[in-house]
């Protein structure tokens, strides 16, 4: 398994269709919740993957300050089906966190964390800054890790 981290422009064709796919069938289908899964928000980001074979095993992507939040922030974070109770979510969260600190010139990274894996991100250093809200019926919080 090898991770990868590409801009939107330097995904192949496959690797594109994969992300979507991966996130497509964790967030809509897996979790049931029908939303606009393209945002416009791809270009600008950093995609970070493990890619196993042809298939996505854990994905996230960074987003740049100013598109998504006045941070920079990380979304999308998904553990294939095939792939979870391996720490792969922990790895590829540290992986990111290690590569923001590198190469971005940024005080906070942001995201928004959906209720039930508040812990990991909790254990990552992240801290809750808002209250709990629903988007697209699922329980979230707001959360932040100061560099």
């Amino acid at each position: 398994m090898k991770l990868k981290i590409k801009k939107f422009f330097e995904l192949s064709n496959l690797e594109l269709y994969k992300i979507i796919e991966a996130r497509v069938d964790v967030f809509v289908v897996e979790q049931k919740c029908p939303y606009k899964e393209c945002d416009n928000k791809d270009q600008d980001s950093y995609h970070l993957f493990y890619q196993d074979q042809d298939e996505i095993a854990a994905y996230l992507r960074i987003i740049p300050a100013g598109i998504a939040h006045p941070e920079i922030s990380i979304g999308r974070v998904l553990v294939n089906y095939k792939y979870r109770r391996n720490g792969l979510a922990k790895k590829i969260m540290k992986k990111a966190i290690s590569f923001i600190k590198e190469n971005f010139d940024s005080q906070n990274i942001k995201l928004s964390a959906q209720e039930y894996i508040l812990a990991m991100y909790q254990d990552l250093g992240f801290e809750i800054v808002s209250d709990r809200y629903l988007e697209d019926g699922i329980p979230h919080y707001e959360m932040i890790y100061k560099l």
